[in-house]
């Protein structure tokens, strides 16, 4: 699972420089394919989500615990990939993503083609907590903060491509008491509604 670490800011258009790939550029008056080592990015309209993807069953602990697990189960679908339409020729979906995050300055690279935000079995990740005292209520849960932008990639004289990216620059969990104060994040204050006794600390902002 992705850190939790990672702080992103960028701003909604900007050009980032691609080192490498392929596209077709124009040389006089003959048109073919040669490598395109100055193709530039120009980024708009980026957007960030966060989701709640996994959940646990209610956790009803009676006596003090020193450490408890649990399994979280997948929370709607259970197959999202990162994803590029509109790949320019020559270039791969995952130069694109990290061209993103180098616009971005993310801290960690961006998720690529080959990453799930579940496992792949469908079942959910476990959480270990193990503080030494737990007692009472809590709620356990995944959550993804996705990220997705539109651009247009330009290579010499040749035609510009469009495209869109969907990707996610962090995922992780939580664990916490149902008579804590509610949680930061929108996933956990939703996990709490889901998961914790009515009027309880932690539901009350949900």
């Amino acid at each position: 699972m992705r850190g939790t670490a990672r702080r992103i800011s960028g701003t909604a258009l900007a050009t980032v420089v691609l080192g490498a790939g392929l596209a077709a550029c124009t040389d006089g008056e003959e048109e073919r394919a040669v490598p395109c080592t100055d193709g530039t990015y120009a980024w708009s309209d980026v957007r960030r989500s966060e989701e709640l993807t996994e959940l646990a069953d209610p956790i009803r602990l009676e006596k003090r615990t020193a450490s408890y697990s649990v399994r979280l189960k997948p929370v709607g679908d259970t197959d999202v990939r990162p994803t590029v339409s509109g790949t320019p020729q020559g270039v791969r979906a995952a130069d694109v993503i990290e061209a993103l995050g180098k616009h971005l300055r993310v801290e960690e690279p961006l998720a690529d083609p080959g990453e799930r935000d579940v496992p792949k079995e469908g079942l959910g990740h476990v959480f270990e907590a193990a503080t030494g005292d737990l007692k009472g209520a809590y709620y356990s849960w995944g959550y993804r903060k996705g990220v997705e932008a539109d651009f247009v990639y330009a290579c010499g004289s040749s035609e510009s491509a469009r495209g869109h990216v969907r990707t996610w620059e962090e995922t992780g969990t939580g664990f916490l008491s149902c008579a804590s104060d509610p949680s930061e994040l929108n996933s956990g204050r939703r996990a709490a509604h889901e998961s914790c006794p009515a009027g309880s600390e932690a539901a009350k902002a949900s």
